[in-house]
């Protein structure tokens, strides 16, 4: 596999991507408690200036959405999550906001990715600008935020395909690839990052507590894939393991760092990673090799 430009200046350099978010601001004298309430991220432990990842669970303690929220002063928060999804975040809080004091507005928001190794070199962004929490732990960069964020000097922007391609090797699930209204959060490995445990009480808790009070055991869990040959199966594909179907892929990309296509995929959890798969799909077929995340270190 030829590396692309793209590719080597997230991981080597330093390179931008317009993310699609969808932003929503809530503000109030209640804005606070009324999110403790119903994020399972400590809102009250969070700064001024500050972001962490969250969940929004439906009350049987699955997904409506993984989001983002940063605290831009003492009553108001700016939540994020993936394009598309904004709608049903509001619609879920308004669902609870009885006599509670915290108004919600849909924000004309843009999302700048920047990732590389070179971000340290970078100036802060100018005021009016955020520069928050990156959605891919474990991978230098930010994401700055706001009306307007523009790519910082010199930095490259890159293809959708490289950014893509980053997200899959760094384990990071997606609303509506990964992540959908029937995910129970344990089995995307998303819990560690966007749950507090020492918080008080908020809506769909008890789900979340009983699976880590059990080890996280769940049917199914989300993996890395490495393909063994040059073919980039679909998503969807069937992932086979000693002649039995264990899974499907749910995102797909060609990886700088492994030097071969890569995917997502929800697998059983008999399967013992790592272990040798085989990838079918309607009219092909390609060895591959079931890996635990992230794909890279």
């Amino acid at each position: 596999m030829v590396a692309s430009p793209d590719a080597v200046a997230l991981r080597e350099e330093v390179g931008a991507f317009e993310l699609p978010r969808d932003f929503v601001r809530a503000t109030g004298p209640d804005t606070v408690p009324f999110l403790q309430g119903q994020l399972s991220q400590d809102v009250t432990a969070l700064d001024v200036g500050g972001s962490a990842f969250s969940l929004l669970l439906q009350p049987q303690g699955k997904m409506e959405a993984l989001l983002r929220l940063t605290r831009v002063a003492e009553d108001e928060v700016v939540l994020d999550t993936d394009a598309g999804w904004g709608k049903a975040v509001v619609e879920r809080l308004d669902r609870f906001m009885l006599r509670t004091r915290c108004e919600l507005e849909a924000l004309d928001w843009r999302c700048v990715a920047i990732r590389g190794p070179a971000c340290a070199e970078l100036a802060e962004p100018p005021p009016g600008i955020l520069r928050v929490l990156p959605e891919t732990p474990g991978v230098p960069g930010f994401d700055l935020v706001g009306p307007r964020p523009a790519v910082p000097e010199g930095v490259p922007m890159v293809a959708p395909e490289a950014y893509e391609a980053l997200r899959i090797e760094a384990g990071v699930p997606r609303m509506g690839a990964e992540l959908d209204a029937s995910t129970i959060p344990a089995t995307a490995g998303i819990v560690e990052r966007t749950v507090s445990f020492t918080k008080g009480c908020y809506t769909g808790q008890e789900l979340v507590a009983r699976i880590d009070s059990r080890g996280s055991k769940v049917p199914r869990q989300l993996r890395g894939v490495v393909v063994a040959t040059n073919v980039l199966p679909p998503a969807g594909a069937a992932v086979v393991v000693d002649g039995k179907e264990v899974g499907a892929l749910t995102s797909v990309g060609e990886s700088l760092a492994r030097r071969a296509p890569v995917a997502l995929a929800y697998v059983r959890r008999d399967v013992e990673p790592p272990v040798e798969a085989v990838l079918r799909w309607d009219g092909g077929e390609a060895p591959a090799r079931v890996e635990t995340l992230p794909l890279v270190p």
